[in-house]
This record gives C-alpha cells, sequence and structure tokens, in this order.
C-alpha cells in the first residue's frame, strides 16, 4: 500500500486475513543513482506501464557532472496487487535484468514513506531499490514507480510447496530463513530505527537457489517515536502482536518480533499458529496456546485495556504444540518470541545468537544439495555498534571473522 506521510489505509484483506499485496521483487544490478525528488519531477511517464509489452524509457544521472543515462524496462506480467497498487515484473532492457517495479498511487500534497525508507535500506536481507520515477494516466492521476530488485520466490510460496508434498520443510531452511529474517530486523530496528509492521511469509523473499532470505514491502512501515501514537490497525491478521488486537497505538517494534515468531511456528508446523476468522477470534486463537493473559500482560499490552474480563484458560504446553521429534531450541526460541508482554519478548539481534541457530555457525554447514550456506555472517559496521564483545564473538564465528576485518577479533 502507499503510505504518504500519513498513516495509511487498512489493506485489503483476502479470506485467511492476509493483505492482498503478495510483492514479489534479486542479485545485484549495475549501480543506479537514486534521483532525488527534484531531479524525479522531470522523469514522468505517460500511459498505463504495467500492460504486458508496454516499453517505459527513463532517464537517471545528469547531476554533478554524471552523464544522463537512458533506461528503459518492458512490463512483463503482473506479480502482485492490493490496495497500494501493483507490482510487476520488468526487464531492462540495456542490461537484461528483470526487475520489479511496485507501482503506487501518489499523493501530490505527500512525500512518499515507503520511498524515504527504501532509500535508507542497505542490507543484503532487504530487498534494494535501484531506481525511481513517476508516471500519469489520462486522468492525470500520479503514480510513482519503485524498481526493486527481483527475487522470484516467496517464503509463502515455499511452505504451500511443502504442504503439496505433504512434507516437513527441512530443518536446515527453517533455520537459515528465520535467521536471515532477524538479521533484517535487527538492521531495520537498530540502525534505522523503523517498524516494518507487516512481516508475513509474503513479505519474506526467496532466491530458491541460493535460499537468500530478502525482506520486501515497506508500504506500512513507520519509524516509531516514542509518545507518538500510530494506528493499531496495521499487519496482517495471522501475524498480529496482541497488543495491537488490544489496540495499543504506543507499541515498539516488538511487533515484529512477534510477526516473526510466528513467521518460525509456521515454518515448523505447514500452517499458521493463530489462524484467527476475525480480530477478535485472533485473540482467542492466540489465548488458547499462551493461556489468558493477566492483568498484569494486559496493562504491558495496552494500559487502557485492564478492566476486560476474559474466560480462564490454561496455557497449552509448547512442546505439545509440535511433534515430539521437534529439537527443544526450537521451541525454546518460539516460546521466547511469542510474550504477550512486549517487553519481554527477545529482540532481533538477541535471537540470532540463540542456540536455534548454532548449526548454521558450523563451518561445515551446508545445504541439502551440498551448496554452500548465503552469506549469514558478513555484517557492516553499523550492524554490531554498541553490540558487547563476547555477543558479537557469538554473532561472527572464528571461520568467518575474513568477512569482517573491521572486526580486528
Amino acid at each position: 500500500m502507499a503510505s504518504v506521510g500519513i498513516e495509511p489505509s487498512a489493506p485489503v484483506r483476502d479470506t485467511a486475513g492476509n493483505a492482498t499485496d503478495v510483492d514479489r521483487l534479486p542479485e545485484e544490478m549495475n549501480d543506479m543513482k537514486i534521483q532525488d525528488d527534484k531531479e524525479m519531477e522531470a522523469t514522468i511517464v505517460n500511459g498505463n506501464v504495467t500492460e504486458t509489452g508496454h516499453i517505459i524509457v527513463t532517464t537517471i544521472g545528469g547531476r554533478n557532472g554524471q552523464p544522463k543515462q537512458t533506461i528503459s524496462y518492458m512490463a512483463e506480467r503482473v506479480v502482485g496487487h492490493g490496495s497500494f497498487g501493483v507490482v510487476f515484473q520488468a526487464k531492462c532492457l540495456e542490461t537484461g535484468e528483470t526487475v520489479a517495479i511496485k507501482k503506487v498511487l501518489q499523493d501530490r500534497r505527500y512525500k512518499n514513506r515507503e520511498l524515504q525508507t527504501m532509500r535508507l535500506l542497505d542490507h543484503p536481507n532487504v530487498v534494494s531499490l535501484k531506481h525511481c520515477f513517476f508516471s500519469t494516466t489520462e486522468k492525470d492521476e500520479l503514480y510513482l514507480n519503485l524498481v526493486l530488485e527481483y527475487v522470484p520466490e516467496t517464503v509463502h510460496r515455499v511452505i504451500k510447496h511443502y504442504n503439496k508434498l505433504n512434507q516437513r520443510m527441512p530443518l536446515v531452511y527453517v533455520k537459515l530463513y528465520t535467521y536471515q529474517i532477524f538479521r533484517s530486523l535487527a538492521y531495520i530496528h537498530r540502525c534505522i530505527g523503523v517498524c516494518h509492521r507487516d512481516i508475513k511469509p509474503q513479505n519474506l523473499l526467496v532466491n530458491p537457489h541460493t535460499h537468500q532470505v530478502k525482506l520486501c514491502d515497506f508500504g506500512s512501515a513507520k519509524v516509531l517515536v516514542k509518545g507518538e501514537p500510530n494506528i493499531s490497525y496495521i499487519c496482517s491478521r495471522y501475524y498480529r502482536a496482541p497488543e495491537l488486537i488490544f489496540g495499543a497505538t504506543e507499541y515498539t517494534t516488538a511487533i515484529d518480533v512477534w510477526s516473526a515468531g510466528c513467521v518460525l511456528a509456521e515454518l515448523l508446523l505447514g500452517q499458521p499458529l493463530f489462524p484467527g476468522e476475525s480480530g477478535v477470534d485472533q485473540l482467542v486463537e492466540i489465548i488458547k496456546v499462551l493461556g489468558t493473559p493477566t492483568r498484569e500482560e494486559i496493562k504491558c499490552m495496552n494500559p487502557n485495556y485492564t478492566e476486560f474480563k476474559f474466560p480462564q484458560i490454561k496455557a497449552h504446553p509448547w512442546h505439545k504444540i509440535f511433534h515430539k521429534r521437534m529439537p527443544p531450541e526450537a521451541v525454546d526460541l518460539v516460546s521466547r518470541l511469542l510474550q504477550y508482554s512486549p517487553n519481554l519478548r527477545c529482540a532481533a539481534l538477541d535471537a540470532l545468537v540463540h542456540p536455534f541457530f548454532d548449526e548454521l555457525r558450523d563451518p561445515n554447514a551446508r545445504l541439502p544439495n551440498g551448496r554452500f550456506l548465503p552469506p549469514l555472517f558478513n555484517f557492516k559496521p553499523h550492524e554490531l555498534k554498541g553490540v558487547p564483545v563476547e555477543m558479537v564473538a557469538k554473532l561472527v564465528p572464528e571461520h568467518a571473522r575474513k568477512q569482517c576485518p573491521w572486526l580486528g577479533l
């Protein structure tokens, strides 16, 4: 969805309670300079740029003595749409590179918050913005087009693939995907100060060859400022943190951690852990597992809600939710993420050092087909700024330290 400096409206939902913006957005393209707004104003392309075979010609460069460069994209197919607009796959005619273009209606009065967020992001586990331009229609509607790296699969489709085969996802993939989700969250939360607010399997892209995971769709993302209210109708239902269901407006990035915990549980189970039919039913599903929240927990979620009466239901033991052979570290991590009190949920960076991910730190760890794992330890200095030395030593295993020469370990 397009967020335009004011709180966005609620996303369109499908019957499963997912926001229907299935962004499919991969590997490095030539370094394009992203234009700033002044320069972009001149780059207005006419016509409906999503028609198959339609060619979009746009210009970049031309500032600070740089030569102007023309870039053309041919629209190939629509890969997702929702209340925000549409995402289509396109080919860059100059380089042959496949990209994803997210086209959102732009309110001329506001800057686009998603674009401003995307410009700040630079991380191996976050989809990258290559370029952007405006386009207009006959009705003089202005659209913003975000040109993003293209990643062919989503975690949602990978889960469906294993379900069709009636198989459990291999545990090494569960570890790989979840680790990279937490690494992307640690980066956006700690380095950029942004809360994603719509973590779900559809917004987690996967390269099926390398198993690198990239977080996408920053249409709901926002910098959360202490003391400033935020809308609580955010995040797709199955992955909504309980404080949002309780209508909290002063929540924290712990809502993303809850959502990531739901994704981890879904990867382990092969189906959503809390499949609520409605907002209230969502809370019922959570209570069936975590038990009735105490007054204290309700107060932590939303101080205005303490007078509500709930049926007294005992917590269902976590180990009984998963099959008998489930490694205890997996169950332990889920239990640390899915806590009612937001301040008790483990932070994204703390999740990375959990024993559940120890296998990934083994120098001999390989994918099931014998290939190497995607890069997991190539931390940049700002990712580990202010992190205690003993935690850094755990985050960057000995065999990977040459990837972080700046550490001096």
